[in-house]
């Protein structure tokens, strides 16, 4: 076989050493999303990336700041979500389950009627998870006292203790007012309608510290750390939760313009810490601009920063699956 560049200018397609890549065949699951508010063309793109599984948080009550949010406001999503599950799992490719649970960026007025119901929903087949909820630094219009927060919080641990499930843990710290101005037009809110931070100033060590409160809450409620998922990680909570508890970390990878974190931070921590408890969701919700896309093309990134495809399928398909117990 020639060797020789037959053209009369090089065009420099020398093959490199080494196998080339194996074809891509992808499987994942994204265990955080906001799928209500998201369009069919959304869920399409999923059934042809590789998708087998999401969970949808079964909330948007926050988005609504024009009036207090009420109890039966959070449990007619709750209901909306799962009626709206049913019908997405008889039109498309991947199995659509939920979380249920009371998030705390918005203050909801009579939260004990929802944990008082709580347990008939997390008894349903088709919730698999508590949330998304943990304490929040900042609110839409009206803030949430911390001393109530923590209340909802706890119980809402004790509850899926309870009923043997994980939690996904929200935690702040995000670029809520301060986003780049750059950037303002692809979230709807901008920086508008947000209260003053409770706690922290809204840099990482505001997330840290809520990492600390919540995880003494789910001691206090005799959730197991394998029953925990501290969600919306970046670098700050990394060394803590991987290096001192079993929890499981996930990093939201969804709008990387508004949190900053992308597949190199993951890399980072699956190097450090290996990836037996890492996940990457992608947060996608309506009102913000995200990528559909954007866990098939993590992984990508992932195997192009070095990942085994062993350890980029655990992150994105074993974890979430083990995490969740998806029969998919």
């Amino acid at each position: 076989m020639a060797t020789d560049d037959p053209t009369a200018r090089s065009i420099g397609i020398a093959p490199e050493a080494g196998d080339p890549p194996a074809p891509l065949d992808l499987r994942w699951i994204d265990p955080h999303q906001h799928t209500q508010s998201l369009t069919w063309n959304d869920r399409e793109r999923f059934d042809l990336s590789g998708c087998r599984a999401t969970v949808m948080i079964a909330a948007g009550y926050y988005w609504a700041p024009y009036r207090p949010v009420a109890a039966r406001d959070v449990r007619f999503l709750w209901d909306d979500a799962l009626r709206r599950a049913r019908a997405f799992d008889h039109r498309h490719h991947y199995a659509q389950r939920v979380a249920v649970g009371v998030h705390t960026w918005a203050n909801v007025e009579d939260a004990d009627e929802l944990l008082a119901v709580m347990p008939d929903y997390l008894a349903d087949e088709r919730v698999v998870a508590v949330g998304e909820t943990g304490l929040e630094a900042s609110h839409h219009t009206e803030a949430w006292p911390l001393a109530e927060q923590r209340e909802v919080v706890r119980e809402q641990f004790r509850l899926a203790a309870t009923a043997d499930l994980p939690v996904l843990v929200h935690t702040p710290g995000s670029s809520k007012g301060g986003l780049n101005p750059r950037d303002a037009h692809a979230y709807e809110e901008g920086d508008r309608n947000f209260t003053d931070p409770l706690f922290g100033d809204g840099s990482a060590g505001t997330k840290r510290e809520a990492v600390e409160e919540d995880l003494t809450l789910a001691a206090e409620a005799g959730l197991p750390d394998k029953r925990v998922v501290i969600d919306h990680a970046d670098g700050s909570v990394v060394d803590r939760v991987l290096g001192e508890t079993d929890c499981w970390l996930s990093f939201s990878v969804g709008a990387s313009w508004l949190r900053g974190i992308d597949a190199q931070d993951v890399a980072v921590a699956v190097e450090e810490y290996g990836p037996d408890r890492v996940m990457v969701d992608s947060d996608l919700i309506g009102a913000m601009r995200t990528d559909p896309f954007v866990i098939p093309r993590t992984a990508v990134d992932l195997l192009r920063l070095g990942l085994s495809r062993d350890e980029v399928e655990q992150v994105v398909y074993e974890n979430p699956k083990a995490v969740f117990d998806l029969d998919v």
